[in-house]
């Protein structure tokens, strides 16, 4: 690289030393002192004294001939992962989703008794209710809420629903204990929700629980359609699958962030 426009305060050192470290890869796992030299641009004096340095400090092994990478380069990344919240880590996949099927998405947690809403993009209004970050829905009337009801241990989940009230939002809203119960047990078992138009008339939504990398569901993602579009047998055939496989790629990530600030909200 060229010195031309650098500021004072650049270490081309370090722009070099991060060089060597990434001179390695999948193709690339081993290298010679003098494939470093090449791939790096540096002369071989330099490249054995980068990598020497690093093998001092643990980030690379060598055999007297071959140099490879050792596992302590993820503490490199490792404060990165570390420190994203889950609407950084989800934004991305639900963008590819709203893309893909053209519905608005959401991420949700539960906090009480509600969904609040922490990612979302949207694609159109869809709602007489705008919803944004920070918007909470009660949790028994909506499919994010109900995964995440569905996934609470036992004890804690009847002794939410002895406490819940459940007023009739629409006709169609669920309004007894013992109907939401069972829609719940049959939620865990078939691993999605899907309300139809239990919290506003002419929506139908379907949501999938989102789990860290112990297991737990530690939220839900969902996507809403209009009811006169979209029947419940579409949304299983075209809206489904797509949900799933995002839902997957979202607990995908956040196995390998840090468990502690994975599930963090807004990142406070």
């Amino acid at each position: 690289m060229t010195e031309q426009g650098r500021e004072g305060h650049f270490v081309q050192s370090l722009e070099r030393g991060l060089a060597v470290i990434r001179a390695f890869d999948a193709q690339h796992p081993e290298l010679t002192l003098s494939e470093v030299a090449r791939v790096c641009d540096l002369t071989r004096a330099a490249a054995r004294r980068f990598l020497l340095t690093l093998v001092d400090l643990g980030y690379v092994r060598t055999d007297g001939r071959m140099f490879s990478l050792t596992p302590r380069v993820l503490e490199l990344g490792y404060a990165y992962l570390s420190s994203i919240s889950l609407p950084e880590v989800a934004e991305p996949h639900l963008e590819r989703l709203v893309a893909q099927v053209h519905e608005s998405s959401s991420v949700c947690v539960l906090d009480g008794n509600d969904a609040v809403y922490v990612c979302r993009v949207p694609t159109s209004r869809i709602m007489t209710v705008s919803i944004n970050v920070g918007t909470r829905f009660p949790a028994y009337a909506t499919s994010v809420g109900r995964v995440l009801l569905a996934y609470l241990p036992d004890d804690e989940l009847e002794a939410r629903l002895t406490r819940m009230e459940l007023p009739p939002l629409t006709s169609r809203t669920l309004t007894t204990v013992k109907a939401l119960r069972a829609e719940l047990i049959r939620i865990r078992a078939q691993g999605y929700a899907i309300v139809d138009q239990e919290l506003e008339e002419g929506l139908r939504s379907v949501a999938a629980p989102i789990r860290d990398r112990s297991g737990s569901v530690v939220a839900a993602v969902n996507m809403s359609v209009h009811a006169s579009r979209n029947s419940i047998e579409s949304i299983r055939r075209d809206i489904l699958p797509h949900l799933l496989a995002t839902a997957a790629k979202i607990d995908a990530d956040l196995r390998i962030t840090a468990p502690a600030r994975a599930t963090r909200l807004i990142g406070a």
